[in-house]
């Protein structure tokens, strides 16, 4: 009788050892996040260089070639738009890496660089913050991008505009003001 306790002891330090094993390794489910967000912010990178060439073409064709079609009203949005997407695209590729590095494990090259370089999350939290950096960031081109298109139908307006542009100015300071230490 003194064996079959071993047995059984020896039988559930395996099965606890195979099912610790098992959540490791779940871990590496955090890929399916990881692998789609690189592929996404690779698809907005090429989107938002094939829009910057359309807008580079389109001066080109007004100023040198003499087109017809006037650039003036488009090529600041566009290019607002291009960097807009720009931005999306960093957020997909901060979270994957972000993520893999955190959960799966981290990324020497990035090792090698300062602890404040957009790679190196050390924490979810931190990580979450970096991501919130540059949402704000793309939030703020999209207000500058409804700006260029504001037609002004009284003085109120003008007055709104000002006081969502010192808005943002507090929220900018604000901002640097927690960020500092950094």
């Amino acid at each position: 009788m003194d064996e079959k306790p071993g047995r059984d002891e020896e039988s559930t330090h395996k099965v606890e050892t195979v099912f610790e094993r098992w959540l490791w390794n779940s871990r590496l489910l955090v890929m399916l996040a990881v692998v789609p967000s690189l592929i996404g912010a690779l698809v907005l990178f090429v989107i938002g260089t094939i829009d910057i060439i359309k807008v580079v073409v389109g001066t080109l064709a007004y100023y040198v070639i003499g087109g017809t079609e006037d650039i003036h009203d488009t090529v600041i949005p566009d290019i607002i738009m291009a960097v807009d997407i720009y931005l999306i695209a960093i957020v997909l590729l901060i979270f994957g890496l972000g993520v893999y590095r955190l959960f799966v494990s981290p990324i020497e090259q990035a090792e090698d660089h300062a602890s404040s370089h957009p790679f190196n999350v050390q924490s979810f939290d931190g990580l979450k913050d970096k991501i919130a950096r540059v949402v704000i960031l793309a939030v703020i081109i999209e207000f500058f991008r409804a700006v260029v298109d504001i037609r002004f139908q009284t003085p109120l307006d003008a007055i709104y505009l000002a006081l969502s542009v010192l808005a943002l100015a507090a929220a900018l300071y604000l901002m640097s003001l927690a960020h500092k230490g950094e």
